[in-house]
């Protein structure tokens, strides 16, 4: 049942095209941040038949005290951006035997009709360097119930090649069907193949080579050309790089989402949902947010006649409904 904190009068819609952004003539919009009864950080947006899911972190953390508290995860569903419901918490760091806390980002994709909800999180046995760690619970539901049916850390920091800190983990399908895990954190990324499974490493973990990169890698891919979107520097804004492939070459292309004021993070993700394009990001704008207190948003994605992604508007309205 939809929760009221998460749900707004629907106007009726008529839409008009600019360039490949269907916008609505009249329309109710939800406003940003797009949740406001809790704070909610580091989404990933997944789209399944005709719903839009967005799968976030939960701020805890108090206004005086310092560092990110997070213990679980939510997500949140939309069909034409305006209602939303609430789902969760879905997962939480006392559903995997091996971690002891931190809830970090995440990013859950479907496959096959099975969804897979890759998770970062302090390992509690393994430390070499952060002590972090990237598993995975899988569910045949976009809403769960999800399990950690690996029962240990697809990545540690043991993990031959792994960085200092293993968190943002972020998976992208190609076209022919091979899964890629990315993560990564302090300027360094890495990604390795996934099995057909997609619960088993599949070969070697390889470098990324991005420029400016720091953290929060992102893989979205329109016409031929593949999009790695990332958090660059710290505080940090969002910078992408283009490749012809999933594994790059990539070139630098620059800046689209600029500082965020009261947030030092910068997290997103892309998606095309019912042919518009969508930022998926947070800022800290409800009353007593900060860096530790996060809040979802969403605004229009845009490109121009060469395919390069145009900086972000973001808004305090959200974008318009669509049918």
């Amino acid at each position: 049942m939809m929760n009221s904190l998460f749900s707004k009068t629907l106007l009726s819609v008529a839409c008009v095209s600019f360039g490949s952004v269907c916008v609505a003539e009249k329309s109710d919009r939800r406003g940003n941040p797009v949740v406001t009864g809790m704070f909610t950080a580091d989404p990933s947006p997944l789209v399944y038949e005709d719903t839009l899911y967005i799968y976030t972190g939960h701020d805890i953390q108090n206004e005086t005290e310092r560092f990110f508290k997070m213990h679980d995860w939510y997500a949140f569903s939309t069909q034409d951006m305006v209602n939303y419901e609430k789902h969760g918490p879905l997962l939480s760091v006392d559903d995997f035997a091996w971690a002891k806390g931190d809830a970090f980002a995440s990013h859950c994709a479907e496959r096959d009709g099975k969804f897979y909800w890759y998770v970062s999180l302090r390992h509690k046995d393994v430390r070499v360097n952060e002590g972090f760690a990237i598993g995975v619970a899988v569910s045949d539901s976009p809403t769960g119930p999800f399990k950690d049916v690996v029962g240990e850390a697809l990545i540690t920091d043991e993990t031959p090649n792994s960085v200092v800190l293993n968190i943002d983990p972020a998976v992208y399908v190609d076209d022919d069907g091979q899964a890629y895990l990315y993560w990564g954190s302090w300027g360094e990324a890495r990604y390795v193949k996934l099995k057909e499974n997609m619960i088993e490493l599949d070969g070697e973990v390889q470098t990324v080579e991005a420029h400016n990169f720091f953290e929060a890698p992102f893989i979205h891919k329109l016409g031929e050309t593949y999009y790695l979107t990332y958090a660059s520097h710290y505080p940090s804004t969002t910078e992408y790089s283009t490749g012809p492939s999933a594994t790059g070459p990539w070139t630098y292309r620059g800046v689209i989402n600029d500082l965020l004021p009261k947030s030092e993070t910068n997290h997103q993700g892309v998606v095309e949902f019912k042919g518009n394009w969508y930022f998926i990001y947070h800022n800290a704008a409800l009353p007593g947010g900060g860096v530790y207190r996060r809040s979802l948003c969403v605004d229009l994605l845009e490109y121009d006649e060469e395919g390069l992604i145009k900086k972000v508007v973001r808004t305090d309205t959200s974008v318009p409904a669509i049918e």
